[in-house]
This record gives structure tokens, sequence and C-alpha cells, in this order.
């Protein structure tokens, strides 16, 4: 993630609190969906009866007003990306924020955005430093159901454009159960955005007893997108933005390998997580834990079977930024497990996915059609409505 500051933030050294709070009003118009006539030239959207919906599962919206609530926490100074970064960086991501804040928040400029870059459907998810999860419980389910009312209330405005993955606040098992049921039964949200970790726990840490969310996910039947927000213990990474550009991927390796190794994927055999940014480094060096699981018995203390054979369960977003890794990717874990992916509207997302896509060598048409929309139809739970035939 770009931003080390809310977008409320009020440091005059920063110069965006104006910026922030013009997006904020524009936030709320309603804008009529964009013909297919109307939209890029450059990639386009699928056209025609039976094309599949380019859908991007990567991608997040921040609620200005949740930001203003939420704004009593001092959110940006208990955020690791903010706290293990250097000046220079703090300062890039200050002006970042004031660029890119109508992106974030107004609907109008991302409907633009997605026709540009040929997307036509976004599982739009929280901006991860809207989890909050460093609040008390009660505040934190608070902050949690008015994240998801927003999200819900965009599908509600756009849902040719939109599906909605929500937020629950995982600093309480209980009341995340609580607003699963409620986003998914009652706003018909598709799936939950997690962080790594809570607080800098584990998800698999027995005191934070989310075993039970995890269960009921699976009950549900609902996907989770796991994505990282900065590592948690990255004292040697805060030069050059490290606690973004190496510290997400090792974040989500970490979380990963406690779902494997904890049992909490041999518990949930039909869990269905989508890891952002490629799945990290563990889905390109799977090989290291297998070797050491048949070396060491210290390994095997909860799972018995390789721990790639659990890996192997999880989806992958594309964002790999080079064909060679996505083509490696699709190859080792099939592209019925690879989803299209940009990270809108951050500065480490891919402007081009389709482009990328495209560029893996013998790649199939039925491939990219489950890469580019497929997959996400179905851990989704989406049926494409097909519009009537105009009468002549």
């Amino acid at each position: 993630m770009f931003f080390t500051c809310a977008p409320h933030c009020t440091d005059p050294s920063h110069k965006h609190h104006a910026a922030a709070t013009k997006s904020s009003n524009r936030a709320r118009v309603s804008v009529p969906v964009l013909p297919a006539t109307a939209r890029a030239k450059a990639t386009g959207p699928a056209k025609g009866a039976g094309k599949m919906p380019r859908i991007d599962i990567h991608c997040h919206y921040f609620n200005p007003e949740v930001g203003k609530k939420a704004s009593v926490l001092n959110p940006v100074e208990l955020e690791v990306g903010h706290i293990y970064a250097n000046q220079l960086t703090r300062d890039v991501n200050a002006k970042q924020m004031k660029d890119r804040s109508p992106k974030l928040s107004n609907i109008e400029v991302r409907l633009k955005d997605m026709d540009r870059m040929g997307i036509d459907i976004q599982a739009v998810s929280p901006a991860p430093f809207q989890y909050y999860y460093f609040a008390e419980p009660d505040f934190g389910a608070e902050l949690a159901r008015d994240v998801n009312n927003g999200i819900a209330d965009i599908v509600a405005k756009h849902p040719d454009r939109f599906m909605g993955l929500g937020t629950v606040p995982l600093q309480n098992a209980d009341f995340a159960v609580k607003e699963l049921n409620r986003a998914v039964k009652d706003l018909g949200l598709r799936g939950i955005e997690i962080n790594t970790h809570v607080n800098g726990k584990n998800l698999t840490d027995p005191s934070l007893n989310l075993e039970k969310f995890f269960a009921r996910v699976q009950e549900l039947g609902v996907t989770l997108f796991m994505h990282p927000n900065g590592f948690t213990d990255a004292q040697r990474l805060t030069n050059h933005y490290l606690n973004n550009v190496i510290g997400n991927p090792l974040e989500t390796t970490i979380a990963v390998s406690h779902l494997i190794f904890d049992g909490v994927m041999e518990r949930n055999p039909k869990l269905k997580v989508v890891l952002a940014h490629s799945g990290g480094y563990l889905a390109h060096y799977w090989a290291r834990m297998d070797h050491a699981h048949r070396a060491r018995p210290d390994l095997k203390t909860v799972i018995k079977k390789k721990p790639s054979s659990y890996l192997e369960r999880f989806y992958f977003d594309t964002i790999t930024f080079d064909a060679d890794m996505l083509r490696h990717l699709i190859n080792r874990f099939g592209a019925e497990h690879v989803l299209l992916g940009t990270d809108y509207p951050y500065d480490m997302g891919e402007e081009d996915p389709l482009g990328l896509i495209g560029s893996v060598k013998k790649l199939s048409r039925a491939d990219k059609d489950l890469i580019q929309g497929g997959n996400a139809l179905r851990l989704l739970k989406v049926t494409p409505v097909k519009k009537p035939a105009a009468k002549k």
C-alpha cells in the first residue's frame, strides 16, 4: 500500500485533507452504468452473448465516512506500513494519497478506469487500512458494519459492475462470526477480506479463537481474500519502501504457512482462500517446505500430508508483473486456481491485467477465460444474467 496516513489526516505538511474531503463528497454521486460502446478501445470489455466477463478479484475501496469516524483512533500511527517507513517513503505516500484518493473513493472515477482497463466487474474489497483490528471490539464491529454497508450500497447502485467483499472484526471471534453472517446473509456480500495477522498475532494463535470463524466461512461456502498490510516486524525494511515491496509477500507467506502447518486447511477441507500478490513467496518456493516435512519430525506434529498438497487448494491473483512468472504459477497450480487481479488503485498494482494475461505463452482460450472471469464467477457463486434478445 502507498498510504501511510489516513485519508482524513490533518498533518499540514501533507496538504491533502482538502482533496480527501472533496473525494468524500463525490463518492456519493450516483453514476449511470456505462454502455459497452463507451468503454476503452485499447482493451475493451467482453462483448456479445456468451462472452466471459472480465472480473477483477483484487481491488479496493476506501469509505471516507468510516475513515472519519475511525480517525479518533489515530490509525496511521498504528499501521506497520507507517511505523516501519523512513521519512522519504512517508512523504511519497502522502503525495500519492493526494493524487489517488479520488480513485479509491469516487465511483465515477473508478468506472472510467475500469472501462479503460477493460474490466467489466470489480469484486471490490475494503482498503486494507480499514480492517481496524486494533480498535476495541465493540467499536471494531461497528466500523466493520459501516464498511460493509458502504460496499453493499455500491453494489446495489451498480449491480452489473460490482460485487462485494466485506470485512469482519477479527480481534473478537464472536463478533467476527456475527458480522460474517450479516454480511453474507443480509447484505449479499460474496466473501470476506482478511489481513494476514491480527495485531501481530498469527491467525492461528489460540488466543484469537478464530477456528470458529474459519469453520463458519466454510459452512457458508463463501470465499476469503487474504491481503497483507505491511510486515509486522520490519526494523530492517524501513528504507526503499521494502516493508511493502518485500514485506507484503513475506506476510502472506507466513500466514499461509501457519494455515497449513497449524491444520486450518486440514480441518476445513472446503475452505476457499484467494491470496493477493500471486500468493507471496510460498507459491514459487513450495518445494522447500515439502522437503522439510519429509526430513524433520517437528513439521509433522499436526499435518501428515505434504504441505504443498494444502497449498494447491489456495487461489492466486495474477499480480506477478511478469509473464513467465504467471506462466509458472498457472503450470504449477492450474488455470482454475488463478484469477485476474489489479490491486486497483495502488501504485503497486497491475495497470494492464489483460495485457499481462495475453502475454503468457501458449495460454489456451479456455484457460484465459477461466483466469479473466470464470474462476471468479465460480468462487463468488455468481451466474451471469443474460439480457433478453431485442424484439424484431
